[in-house]
């Protein structure tokens, strides 16, 4: 086993090396699709609650805009690294392709641990980020969106620091805003539903009704929880949750062979997904080893949480009776885990598919803020439901006419979309 650090940009370029072969892609558009098309990397130094000083490293990166302005979240997180952001970036190119959508990719974030800061200092953070970066961004150049421990609180402190600069109002410049203050009804639910949508086609395909299914989710945040609700609805059983306790620093997962309870779940979780380990325990359910999620007698699983959590090592602990695995975090698997996973017939959706509803809702409350009219919440969804519906069965018909997985099929239409919009632009 190799000591090399692990680095989820090489994973992304391994990934894109394979389509662009299969595309017979020429070296030009193999050069300008394989690295971002600009990188931003600042320092934001910020005043503590201690009066102290304190600089933080943020990043954007811009991977390709052929197909339309950059659309990408911000993350914060204490382990961030710029080739994480460089990853996500490209695979947010493909995810717009796939799912269809005039955007392009872009990603960005903070080095930085939420938990340990004041939400004044967050709201320090946030203005000097879009201080740093408020020239090279915008409504019709590259969009922002929440993502890891960023929330609608940050998106429109980002907003107001991007209106007070330019003496003007730019609702479209950022997503994921809070309703009424131009915000889209539907985008809380988005992301987690859009992972239901797929995986409700997908269990179509292989012939099982959902209530005859039982689930384990790895995370529960925001993405997770409202997979869970829609999930439940369709009268499928969430058996395991796993997730991480700030406390202690470590993981564990929450088992009840009955199914778990948002309504009592909730009130002992904060805002981050941590589940209180005694409250929950209090309340019957079993704490088990944080990894004890992947190892459930289930028919789905279900990583929400961080990138590079089934990897070759712990994909043999993947119980024989799942029969789907669907990708609700970006880069979950591991390329090893991958191969093994699909030798196992165990059916991935992918990432660039799975967790697509986030960004196809944030589309559309771009284009709310920049029309100013704004749709109803079932008219959102419905949309939503449509094309997360269109793009499922777009990707499959293609898989099984060509007889490979999903993800490969994903990579190759996503590519050669993009590939075919910087031909026509003359970028290649």
């Amino acid at each position: 086993m190799s000591d090399k650090p692990f680095n989820l940009f090489e994973v992304a370029q391994r990934q894109f090396d394979r389509a662009a072969d299969v595309l017979n892609l020429n070296r030009p558009t193999r050069d300008l699709l394989r690295e971002p098309v600009r990188e931003y990397h600042f320092s934001i130094p910020v005043r503590m609650d201690d009066g102290e000083m304190h600089i933080f490293r943020g990043f954007r990166i811009q991977h390709n805009d052929a197909r339309g302005p950059g659309e990408g979240g911000i993350r914060f997180h204490p382990l961030e690294t710029i080739d994480t952001i460089r990853a996500l970036a490209m695979w947010m190119t493909w995810k717009c392709a796939v799912a269809d959508l005039p955007l392009g990719g872009s990603m960005g974030g903070v080095i930085c641990d939420p938990h340990d800061l004041s939400l004044t200092e967050q709201e320090r953070i946030c203005r000097g980020w879009v201080r740093q970066i408020s020239r090279n961004v915008g409504p019709v150049w590259d969009v922002a969106a929440p993502d890891l421990m960023t929330g609608s609180q940050h998106m429109l402190w980002m907003l107001d620091e991007y209106e007070t600069i330019y003496g003007l109002r730019s609702p479209g410049f950022i997503t994921g805003k809070p309703v009424g203050l131009g915000g889209s009804l539907g985008r809380v639910e988005a992301t987690g539903y859009g992972v239901i949508i797929a995986i409700r086609e997908a269990l179509k395909d292989l012939g099982i009704k959902p209530e005859k299914t039982t689930a384990s989710i790895q995370g529960f945040g925001r993405v997770a929880q409202e997979a869970i609700r829609l999930y439940q609805r369709l009268g499928g059983t969430v058996v395991c949750i796993s997730c991480w306790d700030q406390k202690d620093r470590t993981s564990y997962a929450f088992f009840n062979k009955n199914g778990i309870r948002l309504e009592e779940l909730l009130p002992v979780t904060n805002s981050f997904g941590d589940i209180n380990r005694t409250e929950a325990e209090k309340l019957g359910y079993e704490c088990l080893p944080g990894d004890a999620w992947l190892e459930q007698d289930v028919e789905i699983l279900l990583p929400a949480a961080i990138e590079n959590q089934i990897t070759s090592e712990n994909v043999k602990n993947i119980n024989k009776r799942v029969k789907i695995l669907a990708e609700g975090a970006h880069g979950p698997t591991n390329p090893e885990a991958d191969e093994i996973i699909n030798e196992q017939g165990i059916l991935i959706i992918p990432d660039l598919l799975a967790n697509a509803g986030g960004v196809i809702c944030d589309y559309f409350e771009q284009v709310q803020g920049n029309m100013n009219y704004y749709w109803k919440r079932d008219e959102i969804l419905g949309k939503l439901d449509v094309q997360m519906t269109s793009a499922y069965l777009s990707l499959n018909d293609f898989a099984r006419k060509n007889n490979i997985p999903l993800r490969d099929a994903a990579y190759i239409i996503a590519i050669d979309r993009v590939a075919q919009a910087c031909h026509e632009r003359g970028w290649s």
